[in-house]
């Protein structure tokens, strides 16, 4: 499927998803990455390293958010593939404001599959931390937790894949992000247990309808942090 026909789809998709379920499960897909014309990420903002990762992880703060629009749909997540690649490996927490508040849910997916969530409770202000294994040719660990809450989440899944890359991402399938308070920050970012930093990472500014775009800062001092803020 063409980049362009893709958005699209995922757009419909969505509109239809939180039309119909008004839940926190709207149907649509995280996953590959497409190109914008006016913002370098397209639908993705972050950071992607380039090359045959093996390990992903990143931790963060879940963020209150405040919905603008029941449209507002995005996740921050950890993966490996989906740039210059038609697969990815993925877990975060999606925030989705179809309902008119924002209702966080926890999930993972091997794109181009569906997502699947988790039967656990999320809030804003949790500490969650994600990791993406590949623990053979294309067999692949997907850890999620959150610290605050006290869970954890492991799943082993099998896609054929092109280990293309590594990245830390914010993503809005709807291209609508809600009000978020103080940005989203990374930290412990790491790609086969290196530091961001050191991994020749290029970043990404999302495009959040046009009207704005979320831009991740310089990398901390530190060679693992960096924060998504909206300009």
């Amino acid at each position: 499927m063409s980049k362009t026909l893709r958005v699209l789809t995922a757009i419909a998709a969505a509109a239809a998803g939180l039309a119909v379920s008004g839940t926190a499960h709207a149907a649509v897909e995280y996953g590959a990455h497409f190109h914008g014309q006016e913002f370098s990420g397209g639908n993705w903002g972050g950071y992607v390293s380039f090359g045959s990762f093996t390990t992903a992880t990143a931790s963060w703060t879940e963020p209150s958010v405040s919905c603008t629009s029941t449209n507002d749909l995005f996740a921050p997540w950890v993966g490996i593939d989906g740039d210059g690649s038609s697969t990815v490996e993925q877990t975060g927490v999606e925030t989705d404001c179809s309902s008119g508040h924002p209702v966080y849910s926890a999930w993972y997916e091997m794109y181009p599959a569906a997502p699947v969530y988790y039967s656990v409770s999320v809030s804003a202000g949790d500490h969650i931390t994600a990791t993406v294994t590949r623990t053979a040719t294309n067999t692949y660990r997907l850890d999620l937790s959150d610290t605050t809450k006290g869970w954890s989440k492991s799943t082993t899944k099998s896609l054929t894949s092109k280990h293309a890359s590594a990245e830390a991402i914010i993503e809005s399938p709807t291209d609508s992000y809600p009000s978020i308070s103080g940005g989203i920050k990374f930290t412990g970012v790491k790609f086969n247990g290196t530091n961001l930093a050191s991994t020749s990472p290029s970043g990404l500014n999302a495009d959040d309808k046009g009207r704005y775009t979320w831009t991740p800062g310089a990398i901390g001092s530190d060679g693992q942090s960096f924060t998504m803020t909206r300009h």
